[in-house]
């Protein structure tokens, strides 16, 4: 592929990252239509963004954060449209605003944007080949600073509010807590594993209960995590159901803390494409689809019959697909043994919950390019779960869960009194 050829796609996918696809497709018509006025278009909505980016930038390096304002007598106060020039031209943009102790603050950034040729056309192609080059942080850091914005005080000022965020995540009390399930599961940073915990309450509300750093996903950390919670009060009974995506480590350590008590919950999808992954691809989709029917059985002896059926057109065309299914046939089928309701169950016969929230890190971390050390990858971890919470919603099927805990403690009285019998 030529140089020059793998620079257009390289800018394309920038363009496509920043703005979106879908919008990209509608410009670039605009500008097949009516030539340069139709680019001249798709450049002051660039313009645009950036001119609001700068100054939403001066406003947080003014008032600080919303969780840890600078002054208790400057507040954010929402924002009103306004116009500014890009280039020579004049657009709107919506204004960001500040109150203080004498009335409104003017932003510096408002000011010079307001005047002629600040933000500059040279300024404005420098902005665009930021953006072309998929250079974003970079780009925006620099645009500011055109405006008098110090980098160095918003970073400053980040750094001191991850850190608080980071202490305050790691000593907050649990002992209020009251754990129905917990979803463990591992995300890498920097060449380093978290295992971290995401706890759903008998009210059905999610929690990230607490995280722990080590050089692989092994049980000692798992451990290691297991009494940081205890330590910070969580109550860890047996009739929790934790829910795992099968690693080694961690179900190691969950075995060793419980034992035979130990409710365990192995993720499906995960089992699902550990299945697959052992077969050819034509015969995929059909133990796709034997595997989903199986488990969409309400009754626990239903599912467990059609997975042993399963189980045998296994046998006859890869025995390795039919050994990773039955490892883990009951643990699979946990939740149906325990009679959990439909509803509810889609939340607990998988690590969708956690998983969607390693999305959320892995989208706020995006643009950091290097960690220092192992105190900056906490502290982002730390300040992105705890972002991640305001965005947690009560599970489907919560007011079940009264219902499958009274099924947990009548099954394991059950089991107690058969093993003192026998």
């Amino acid at each position: 592929m030529k140089k020059s050829t793998k620079k257009r796609k390289k800018a394309t996918r920038g363009m496509e990252e920043a703005l979106g696809k879908q919008e990209i497709l509608e410009q670039m018509y605009e500008i097949y239509a009516k030539g340069k006025a139709g680019f001249d278009v798709y450049m002051k909505g660039i313009g645009r963004m950036m001119a609001e980016t700068i100054m939403y930038i001066e406003r947080e390096e003014i008032a600080g954060p919303e969780y840890q304002p600078l002054s208790p007598d400057v507040y954010k106060w929402a924002s009103q449209p306004g116009s500014v020039y890009i280039g020579d031209q004049k657009i709107r943009v919506q204004h960001p605003r500040l109150r203080g102790p004498e009335g409104e603050i003017e932003l510096r950034s408002y000011r010079k944007l307001k005047e002629r040729e600040q933000f500059s056309q040279e300024l404005l192609n420098k902005v665009l080949r930021g953006i072309s080059c998929r250079k974003y942080a970079e780009t925006v850091v620099d645009a500011a600073g055109a405006f008098g914005v110090s980098a160095g005080s918003v970073s400053r000022h980040i750094v001191e509010a991850t850190a608080k965020q980071l202490r305050e995540f790691k000593e907050r009390s649990l002992s209020e807590y009251k754990p129905f399930a917990i979803f463990l599961d591992t995300i890498h940073r920097g060449g380093e594993a978290f295992i971290i915990g995401l706890g759903i309450d008998t009210e059905g509300i999610k929690k990230v209960l607490g995280f722990w750093q080590g050089a692989t996903e092994n049980h000692e950390i798992c451990e290691e995590l297991f009494g940081d919670m205890e330590r910070r009060g969580l109550k860890v009974s047996r009739h929790i159901i934790c829910i795992t995506d099968g690693g080694k480590g961690i179900i190691k350590a969950l075995r060793k803390r419980f034992g035979k008590k130990l409710i365990h919950q192995r993720c499906t999808i995960h089992k699902d494409k550990n299945i697959q992954r052992h077969l050819a691809k034509k015969y995929r989709k059909k133990a796709h689809r034997l595997f989903r029917t199986a488990l969409e059985q309400n009754s626990y002896e239903d599912a467990r019959q059609m997975l042993l059926d399963m189980e045998k057109w296994l046998r006859s065309i890869n025995e390795s697909a039919a050994d990773s299914l039955m490892e883990a046939i009951e643990e699979i089928l946990t939740v149906h043994k325990l009679k959990v309701p439909g509803l509810l169950r889609k939340t607990l016969h998988s690590t969708n919950p956690i998983e969607s929230m390693f999305s959320i890190v892995r989208d706020a971390e995006g643009n950091i390019k290097r960690y220092r050390n192992s105190r900056m990858m906490q502290r982002w971890l730390a300040s992105v779960l705890v972002y991640s919470e305001k965005r947690f919603r009560r599970i489907k099927g919560y007011a079940s869960i009264p219902e499958v805990i009274k099924n947990i403690e009548t099954q394991q009285n059950k089991e107690l009194i058969d093993r003192k019998a026998a």
